[in-house]
């Protein structure tokens, strides 16, 4: 019967699923940035920093892809960032461009996880990928709500949202320009196919 059925489906161009434990991962499994979203339908400032964070995104998702052990522990030199540092910091700065989006504080002494780098990459996709979004939503010309907020034992420090262009942001731009010199140096460049002006993989 099996035998049967799925030589009709074949014969009438039709497909079974199938559930196989190796099975490829679909778009929806994929982490953000691969390519870069559509853009927004208008200009204002919220749309043009959510296009700079998403900027952001596809630059650091193919610094870090296929990054190995040598990559991570590379350093130019001896009291210099290894590649694996930078991108704890890189987390860092995604994490407050995310805070200051969804206007909640940055707690100091910051918390540091214990995470692999495979999960450090993952949730500073996720975090920049989560501002654009809010960005995206709020679709308005008044970003004087965003605050930079650092909090220390109950105090907070309040900074306008031009500080988050200036700092975290162009920082996080800054460094994840650094991961693509640092794994040249380290034998493992940037995927020659990664083209940074259209947002996409060229075929």
């Amino acid at each position: 019967m099996k035998i049967f059925l799925l030589t009709t489906c074949i014969c009438l161009g039709l497909t079974l699923p199938l559930k196989a434990s190796n099975s490829l991962p679909t778009m929806t499994d994929t982490l953000p940035y691969y390519q870069i979203p559509e853009a927004p339908q208008v200009y204002n400032a919220s749309t043009v920093v959510a296009r700079t964070i998403d900027g952001l995104g596809f630059r650091y998702y193919w610094a870090t892809e296929g990054l190995r052990a040598e990559d991570l522990a590379y350093r130019t030199v001896a009291n210099a960032r290894t590649t694996g540092e930078t991108i704890d910091h890189i987390l860092g700065l995604a994490e407050a461009i995310a805070n200051a989006v969804h206007k909640k504080p940055n707690i100091r002494p910051r918390e540091v996880m214990d995470m692999t780098f495979e999960q450090k990459r993952e949730k500073t996709l996720i975090l920049l990928k989560q501002a654009s979004d809010q960005l995206r939503a709020f679709n308005q010309n008044d970003m004087n709500e965003f605050d930079v907020i650092f909090e220390r034992n109950e105090q907070q420090a309040r900074f306008s949202f031009w500080h988050l262009l200036n700092g975290q942001l162009a920082d996080a731009l800054w460094h994840t320009g650094q991961i693509v010199a640092f794994r040249r140096a380290s034998g493992n460049p940037l995927n020659p196919k990664v083209n940074v002006f259209r947002g996409t993989l060229m075929n």
